[in-house]
């Protein structure tokens, strides 16, 4: 009977719901809305269209293994919008508003609901994001900062201390991550609210439609999501709602493919659907998220210790969203790229290292049989663009943080991105020679700072363009995955403070920037990022992003390389090997498409004196480019074959 349950909600007309729902900003007879039954289907290999969702053969939805390389992946294009996510529910959420006349940022909320609900290991409604969203009719680009908050009560000492007066204390149990204290004031569903009062059409009320079915009905649990409860099992059973939400009634944890509903999270999305984000900032679900994370035993049988957290209701009350200024600088003067501002360190990153990869033909250096997945990248290739790297991230790891607590050296980012500068770094690369291995960060004046260099983890991330041309990409994120695994509402709260230097300073008692601190956001990597031609925004190229942690820089880096230096298609670019470098003398190369030969790009690379990480890596990045093809502007999406995602728009692709 569940199972039917799905087939149901999946033929469901759950955009004529939403055109009927009223507006956010506008009004019924201004909806672009899509009449085309087969829009937001995907093609069978029979050429049928299928229903996502449906359980029919061909359904993308229906689980398969978690990790690997799925080979054949073409670009996808349509006509007038377009959605990618990392996994094919949250997609057709996103697509079914889109085709409702919705917006990209009402897209964004309805996929947002249904992440958090089937991909908990990677994004939740009470974690953080970044979004880039372009206007298209005003031109403009505007960044929205929903990232976590330390505590007003937080300290330096907050992350490696019980009692954060005391030196001698003993450090949080059953260990920093575990413990609440690695739990953040969430930012996610204000910055949604925040964008959605501004740029949506359709009602917020009606955007957690297929998030409250799916809870409520069922579906089946996706291979990445049944790997990380498997995997993470153990921490998870110290939460009694993890339990009830993530295990089978005889305590074995749900496997992949199990058909489960979660109603506290349906209940969730009708209170928030209902009472606007409000309803997570004060009332019973404020309260409830508090009392969690201050939970001081576990709820298995020992009753493990947790160190509490000291988030209070007037934390979440006094939260804020922030519009930003996005980082935002030419390229080759032919391309106008915008990214996240800080408390990301990712937008800046990747901004210099465009502006260190200027000084260099990279047109020269493409990967060899780019029809084939992307191709095998070339030595030269590689080798410029993981010194850029190691230079971006020389200067992150040292200047960049919570801009609102610790400011950006000289005038700021215009500091951090000036052309001359940037030539200068560039000149430190030995394009003939070897690696530097390790970079020092650049002189940008006398600012006491020690370098920091904690992992980050974890999150997802999706691009949406809507009929009216307006573009997102966005960002979301638990932090590591299952985050700290406290369990409230059917969502789970972050780990996002351990972003955070756990230290307040370096071993020489030199201030670190990215120290905790009250009401502080731990600098972040997520860096969606919007490419336009030309030397402003108008003339809309490409959204893209990734998850991947403190590798972002390097996936995102990669791809819009890919796209404009190399001219790939849009899956060509998602689906090209994973390379780049932290500030290491590591260099990585992705080894998860095993049907490539990397053998002679790995030796060029020792050759050159770069040590070479050959694991596979799992980024996930979401790419829509508007190209030309065949004398027609057309959408043209990509999704990480590495990941469960699809490509979903108007028509079925």
């Amino acid at each position: 009977m569940r199972k039917r349950n799905i087939v149901l909600w999946a033929l469901t007309p759950v955009a004529v719901a939403l055109v009927l729902s009223g507006c956010g900003s506008g009004s019924d007879n201004d909806l672009a809305v899509d009449n085309n039954a087969q829009s937001c289907s995907v093609v069978s290999s029979s050429g049928s269209a299928v229903v996502v969702g449906s359980g029919v053969a061909g359904d993308p939805a229906a689980p398969e293994a978690a990790s690997g390389y799925r080979l054949g992946y073409k670009a996808k294009q349509s006509s007038k919008y377009m959605v990618v996510a990392n996994t094919p529910l949250a997609t057709k959420a996103g697509c079914d508003v889109l085709k409702a006349g919705g917006t990209a940022v009402d897209a964004a909320v309805a996929v947002q609901a249904v992440l958090g609900l089937v991909e908990p290991q990677s994004s939740t409604l009470a974690g953080s994001a970044f979004m880039m969203y372009y206007d298209a009719n005003t031109k403009k680009v505007v960044a929205y900062d929903g990232r976590e908050t330390a505590p007003a009560a937080a300290n330096g000492y907050y992350l490696v201390r019980q009692d954060q007066g005391d030196a001698s204390s003993a450090a949080p149990v059953p260990s920093a991550r575990r413990s609440g204290r690695s739990i953040g004031v969430p930012g996610v569903m204000r910055m949604l609210d925040m964008a959605h009062k501004e740029h949506g059409k359709l009602g917020w009320e009606k955007l957690f439609d297929e998030g409250i079915q799916l809870a409520t009905n069922g579906y089946r649990i996706p291979g990445r999501m049944g790997d990380a409860i498997k995997g993470n099992a153990a921490s998870l059973a110290l939460d009694a709602n993890a339990v009830s939400a993530f295990f089978n009634a005889d305590g074995t944890p749900k496997a992949t493919g199990t058909v489960t509903t979660n109603l506290p999270y349906a209940q969730t999305l009708r209170t928030l659907a209902s009472g606007g984000a409000n309803a997570m900032y004060s009332g019973p679900l404020a309260e409830a998220i508090v009392a969690k994370a201050a939970q001081a035993v576990g709820d298995d049988a020992a009753k493990t210790p947790i160190t509490p957290s000291l988030m209070t209701v007037n934390d979440l009350k006094n939260y804020q969203a922030k519009k930003r200024e996005p980082v935002c600088t030419t390229y080759r003067a032919s391309y106008y790229v915008c990214t996240m501002s800080p408390p990301s360190s990712g937008g800046i990153a990747i901004a210099q290292a465009l502006g260190i990869l200027e000084n260099f033909d990279l047109s020269k250096y493409g990967p060899t049989n780019p029809t084939n997945e992307g191709g095998v990248p070339s030595v030269m290739g590689v080798h410029l663009v993981s010194e850029a790297e190691r230079l971006a991230y020389a200067d992150r790891d040292k200047y960049v943080a919570d801009t609102d607590f610790i400011p950006l050296p000289g005038k700021g980012v215009s500091t951090m991105l000036d052309k001359a500068y940037l030539k200068q770094r560039a000149a430190l690369i030995q394009p003939d020679g070897k690696s530097l291995g390790t970079a020092s960060a650049g002189a940008l004046g006398d600012v006491p700072l020690g370098v920091d260099k904690t992992v980050e983890r974890g999150t997802t991330h999706f691009s949406i363009v809507d009929a009216y041309g307006n573009v997102v990409s966005m960002t979301s994120t638990v932090e590591s995955s299952m985050g700290s695994f406290h369990m409230v509402g059917g969502f789970l709260l972050t780990n996002q403070l351990t972003d955070f230097s756990a230290q307040p300073a370096d071993g020489a008692g030199v201030p670190i920037a990215n120290r905790v601190a009250p009401g502080k956001r731990p600098r972040s990597t997520m860096a969606p990022t919007l490419v336009f031609k030309g030397t402003e925004p108008g003339d809309f190229v490409m959204a893209t992003g990734s998850p991947g942690g403190g590798t972002i820089i390097q996936y995102v880096l990669k791809t819009v390389v890919g796209a404009v230096d190399w001219n790939l298609d849009a899956q060509q670019a998602t689906s090209l090997v994973n390379f780049g470098a932290t500030n290491s003398v590591t260099t990585n190369v992705d080894g998860a498409n095993t049907s490539l030969d990397l053998t002679g790009l790995i030796d060029g690379l020792k050759a050159k004196g770069h040590t070479v990480n050959n694991a596979a890596q799992s980024s996930g990045v979401s790419t829509i480019m508007r190209v030309n093809r065949n004398g027609q502007t057309k959408l043209e999406g990509g999704v990480d074959p590495r990941r469960e995602g699809i490509v979903l728009g108007d028509g079925a692709l």
